[in-house]
Formats: C-alpha cells, structure tokens, sequence
C-alpha cells in the first residue's frame, strides 16, 4: 500500500452547474459560458462540477469586475 497518498479533506465540496447558477442567482447557461471561457474550473465526472475551492476562488477574483460578458471581462463601473 502507498502510504504517500493525502487524504482529501472533509471540507472539499463538490456543487453542480444549477448548484452554481442558484449561489450565483444566475442560469445554467451563463455558468457553462465561465466554465467554457476557462472562468471557472470544473471537473467532469457524469456531469461538470465545480469544486467549492474553485468557486470561492472564482468570486474573489472577480470583485471589482464586470463578467456580464465572460469573454470580454471589464472593470465594473
């Protein structure tokens, strides 16, 4: 047995596209336009799915910005 490998914390959630589209109260297509534009990783097993870290990761980055558009991202005014 390896015993290199580590374990995957307990905290590491995995949400689904409509997961998403309700945290951020927007649709499912706008969430695959993020995940298509290389906005917001996901993980595809069955279905895409967006790793908690990477959400968190996503909405910090984007403070202080316009993605009405994920290809053609501008300081929000």
């Amino acid at each position: 047995m390896n015993n290199n490998i580590t374990p995957i914390p307990d905290t590491v959630i995995l949400y689904t596209v409509s997961e998403v589209a309700k945290i951020l109260k927007t649709n499912r297509g706008y969430v695959y336009q993020l995940i298509n534009a290389g906005i917001l990783p996901c993980v595809q097993i069955g279905n895409k799915k967006i790793r908690h870290d990477a959400l968190a990761d996503f909405l910090k980055k984007a403070e202080g910005y316009n993605y009405t558009d994920p290809y053609n991202i501008v300081k929000a005014s």
